[in-house]
């Protein structure tokens, strides 16, 4: 995951401000089933110049109402929360938090002992992220729909530290992972989304629509509708879909690279492709053989074929479909990271129970 979120509190004061006016829908009492998924939520679509998020809010956890976001992100597992609004101040120092014996909870957050450490980035530059196990529920989504997960693992950090000693601010990297596998973190903590309790003819995941390019701008748009949680069996079989299943390790569980081969500049490569909403500008194409190294000119065209035959290609654009090619010699990630920018084209589905991906073009 080569991001950091530091705009984040941009959109929340929006946010702030915003979610307010809204009044809940009812549901009906009616409501049909059986294979019915279990909530869809809308997300906040937001931009800060080229760069795009898809943000969920965060309006509880534990027993602490919140107005945080969280950025949806599909590269990376289990949801990070800052500590700093959710516990007492006094409890965090620039060390860690602090309480004695090998747990405390506060308002209604159960936090673990052990000090743990996240590291984001790469050769060139990295982050790294502190903070603890905690346990809690939390409730997703502003007024306009809502749902509450049962009391799930999480990673609460109190700090935030690049490679020159940089000390981000509060709530800069606040992420709900929804990747499968487990979080570098812990492998105790999991997608928010696979928690669920699962109906009868309904499977484990989530569905993202296709996002909307109109949506993107600097104060924030809510979009309906955009994540549906749980998928019902057309989702699987007969939606167009394209699944592909995934590889376990015995280093974070099952992996969400997809094999695929990738062209560029004429020139046709093997790869592992994740499909990372949480990547915000700047698609990342890791070549072996690459000499020349940085960003692919304008009205550059590039395309991939995955293992199963999903296809999609895009030309490169001075403003979107940023393109830069990378060796992983030198950054030592092998990985080729698609950004936010192909969601705009295409659906996506994680089925957690079959360990599967899927990739809609649209």
């Amino acid at each position: 995951m080569k991001k950091i979120y530091t705009y984040q509190q941009l959109f929340l004061l929006f946010l702030l401000v915003s979610v307010s006016v809204f009044t809940s829908c009812k549901k009906k009492n009616n409501d049909p089933a059986p294979a019915t998924p279990i909530a869809t939520l809308g997300l906040y679509e937001y931009a800060s110049g080229v760069n795009k998020r898809i943000f969920i809010v965060v309006s509880k956890v534990g027993t602490k109402d919140t107005t945080f976001v969280g950025a949806f992100d599909t590269g990376s597992t289990g949801m990070t929360m800052d500590a700093h609004g959710l516990i007492p101040d006094a409890m965090i120092t620039s060390s860690g938090i602090t309480f004695t014996g090998d747990s405390v909870v506060t308002n209604g957050i159960t936090i673990k002992g052990r000090q743990l450490i996240m590291a984001y980035g790469d050769n060139i530059s990295s982050t790294k992220e502190y903070g603890y196990l905690a346990y809690a529920a939390i409730k997703l989504g502003d007024s306009r729909g809502q749902i509450t997960t049962k009391r799930i693992p999480f990673f609460l950090y109190y700090k935030i530290v690049d490679q020159t000693g940089y000390v981000y601010q509060a709530h800069s990297s606040d992420v709900f992972g929804v990747g499968p596998g487990t979080s570098y973190a812990s492998t105790l903590i999991a997608s928010p989304l696979s928690y669920f309790d699962i109906p009868s003819g309904v499977t484990n995941g989530f569905k993202l629509a296709t996002l909307t390019s109109g949506g993107f701008n600097s104060t924030g748009t809510y979009m309906a509708g955009l994540l549906t949680i749980g998928l019902i069996p057309s989702d699987l079989t007969s939606s167009g879909f394209i699944m592909h299943p995934l590889t376990y390790s015995s280093s974070g569980g099952y992996s969400a690279n997809i094999s695929a081969t990738i062209t560029y500049s004429g020139k046709t490569i093997d790869g592992q492709i994740l499909f990372d909403t949480g990547t915000p500008s700047v698609t990342v194409i890791e070549d072996k053989t690459a000499s020349a190294i940085g960003n692919l000119p304008a009205n550059t065209l590039v395309s991939i074929k995955t293992n199963m035959g999903f296809t999609y290609s895009y030309y490169t654009a001075s403003t979107a479909n940023l393109t830069e090619i990378q060796n992983p010699n030198n950054t030592g990630d092998y990985r080729t990271i698609f950004s936010l920018d192909f969601f705009i084209s295409n659906e996506y589905l994680t089925d957690y129970t079959n360990h599967q991906i899927g990739l809609k073009n649209n």
